[in-house]
This record gives C-alpha cells, sequence and structure tokens, in this order.
C-alpha cells in the first residue's frame, strides 16, 4: 500500500488520548511495518533509563511514543485543514509524475515519483 503519510508531514491528532487530541506536529519517523508514526511533542511518556558508566547517566527521561498511523491526518499545506491524502497519476510533456494530492481543495501536496516515458 502507498505511504499517505511521510517522514516531515504536518498532522493532527484525530484520535486517542484527550490530553493528545487536536495536538499538531510534524512527523519525525514512520514505522510502516508496526502501521505507526512517531509526531513531534505529542503522546509524551517518561521512560526510566538505567546508568551506563561513562556513557549516559539514568534517571526518568520524557520521550515521544508512537501513535497509531489512523490516528493521525495531515494537515494540507496549501490550505491548512485536515485532510485525506489521494494520488493523481499526470502525463506531462515526456514524464509520467505520481502526485500526493489534498482531497478537500484538489491542490497537489508534493510529488511522489516519476518516470521517463
Amino acid at each position: 500500500m502507498a505511504v499517505k503519510i511521510k517522514k516531515g508531514d504536518t498532522v493532527i491528532v484525530v484520535r486517542g488520548k484527550k490530553a493528545n487530541k487536536g495536538q499538531r506536529g510534524k512527523v519525525k519517523e514512520v514505522l510502516r511495518d508496526k502501521g505507526r508514526v512517531i509526531v513531534e511533542g505529542v503522546n509524551i511518556v517518561k521512560k526510566h533509563l538505567k546508568e551506563i558508566p561513562n556513557v549516559r547517566e539514568g534517571g526518568i527521561v520524557e520521550v515521544e511514543a508512537p501513535l497509531n498511523i489512523s490516528n493521525v491526518m495531515i494537515v494540507c499545506p496549501n490550505c491548512d485543514k485536515p485532510t485525506r491524502v489521494g494520488f493523481k497519476i499526470v502525463k506531462e510533456k515526456k514524464f509520467l509524475r505520481k502526485y500526493r494530492y489534498c482531497k478537500k481543495c484538489g491542490e497537489n501536496i508534493d510529488l511522489v515519483r516519476e518516470k521517463q516515458l
């Protein structure tokens, strides 16, 4: 299946914990095999780390935990609204170009792939 959310996209949390719902952030990482994404500043959890001599201190650290990919929605850079993403293939001169596009406003989000004919 095609990846509709990529690293660097701005997303909004639409489902999940009340504390996280409605928050926006950039995607730091997409875990495709697990169907999860890590979003900057969202779903912060505390992790207890054991000290490793000469490497790191022990203690309690706050980190971003992964969210299910179905709980986030991409924010269109053009209309600035949460939207679903579609794909369209356009023939331009000697190239076939595949774009991700916003289903609300119809504008292209970015170029996914380009193939020469």
